[in-house]
């Protein structure tokens, strides 16, 4: 139209832009009055909204070496269709839970809690919150009279068989120097593309995740984060390897080398002493996604080229 027309030929002057956005700030008091700090390093405050995320602690530039994944544990096992928000949940947190008790130690009140979503800046919210959604269902758990399912994030704690938070259980098995798994059905990861699903489980310590299937960006997100997701085969799952949570696990077949889409295997320690080996499919697709894992995913793999250029 000719009203659109004649804002155009403003629009369409570089000169115009160069007037209005060259120095902006000069102009703008308020955003000047803002009080900020120098020097080329964040400093990092006490706030619960943002911290600094462990994502490069004890960077070096050498990779580590592959990390066996030997006598795991089950933090969780779960059924089909387990959506990201079940993984890392979005919405309120409640006071009794992890990331509820974290915040009120940091003299944060109930009113002020605010959302996951909303602080998904803090790690320490964040990975109390995964596993944490007031729906999700952890199988090793017994079920309860009338048939119904415990929900919520908890699990049992071994080899006592303690019922407690997920997030307590982690850092316990990680205080002890064991790793974890968790095992699922069909769809593991589905919903929306949530990349604190595959960050909170990195830093609970879960080193693979044996799934039937997974939603495609989930099972890359969890590469990109140094998890091995792994893929029961044929007619294989927890159900028909009658998988409780009570084993000890390991996964062999990493040492020689990674190859994309290789079997590897998953040898079940069972409590009477019985073993058992399956043949389980490594979800590690691509070999510019074996490099990922090799670094320990694709942030200390990005930082290391940056660094090396």
């Amino acid at each position: 139209s000719e009203e659109i027309g004649a804002v155009m030929q403003y629009a369409t002057d570089p000169a115009t832009y160069r007037r209005l956005y060259g120095d902006f700030t000069k102009e703008n008091p308020l955003w000047n009055a803002i009080p900020t700090s120098t020097g080329q390093v964040y400093p990092w405050d006490k706030s619960t909204y943002i911290a600094e995320p462990p994502f490069f602690a004890g960077f070096s530039m050498q990779p580590s070496p592959m990390p066996a994944v030997r006598g795991a544990r089950a933090l969780g096992i779960f059924g089909d269709s387990v959506t990201t928000d079940h993984i890392s949940p979005a919405g309120s947190i409640k006071p009794t839970s992890p990331a509820g008790i974290y915040l009120l130690e940091h003299d944060v009140g109930v009113p002020d809690f605010n959302s996951y979503g909303s602080r998904r800046g803090n790690h320490e919210v964040m990975m109390r919150g995964t596993f944490a959604n007031v729906r999700i269902k952890n199988l090793m758990l017994p079920v309860k009279e009338g048939g119904s399912r415990v929900e919520g994030g908890f699990t049992l704690l071994q080899p006592e068989g303690k019922q407690m938070p997920i997030y307590d259980a982690a850092m316990t098995y990680i205080a002890r120097g064991m790793p974890t798994i968790v095992f699922a059905g069909e769809e593991y990861g589905t919903g929306s593309s949530r990349d604190w699903a595959a960050k909170g489980t990195q830093l609970l310590g879960v080193k693979a995740v044996i799934a039937k299937s997974f939603e495609r960006i989930h099972r890359s997100n969890l590469v990109g984060m140094g998890v091995l997701p792994c893929q029961f085969k044929g007619a294989d799952s927890v159900t028909s390897l009658a998988i409780d949570g009570t084993e000890e696990f390991d996964i062999t077949g990493l040492d020689a080398g990674i190859k994309p889409q290789m079997d590897v295997m998953l040898v079940i320690r069972r409590k009477n002493g019985t073993s058992k080996q399956v043949p389980v499919l490594l979800r590690i697709d691509t070999p510019i996604e074996v490099d990922y894992y090799h670094h320990g995913g694709i942030l200390p793999f990005v930082l290391r080229q940056l660094l090396a250029a």
